[in-house]
C-alpha cells in the first residue's frame, strides 16, 4: 500500500478538508485527490456540497471544491 498524500485545510466558518491521494482513495491509483469534509472533528454528510466523499478530482477540482468548503455557512448547534 502506498500512503500517498493527505493534507487537512482548515476554514474559519469550522468546516475541514481531508485532501487525501492514495493507493486506497478515489482516483489515488491514478494521481488524483479525495476530499471528505469535516465539521470538527467528526466527517459530514450533509453539506450543500456534498453528501458523501468526493473521489477522482485533480487539482483543479480539488481548488474549485475547497473554495465551495469556504463558502459553506456555519453549522447551526444541535
Amino acid at each position: 500500500m502506498n500512503f500517498g498524500y493527505q493534507t487537512f485545510v482548515n476554514f474559519d466558518n469550522g468546516y475541514t478538508a481531508s485532501v487525501v491521494s492514495n493507493d486506497m482513495s478515489y482516483g489515488g491509483d491514478r494521481g488524483l485527490f479525495e476530499i471528505a469534509i469535516l465539521y470538527g472533528s467528526e466527517m459530514v454528510y450533509d453539506t450543500p456540497v456534498t453528501n458523501d466523499v468526493i473521489g477522482f478530482l485533480d487539482f483543479e477540482g480539488v481548488v474549485q471544491t475547497l473554495e465551495k468548503i469556504k463558502q459553506l455557512p456555519r453549522r447551526k448547534p444541535l
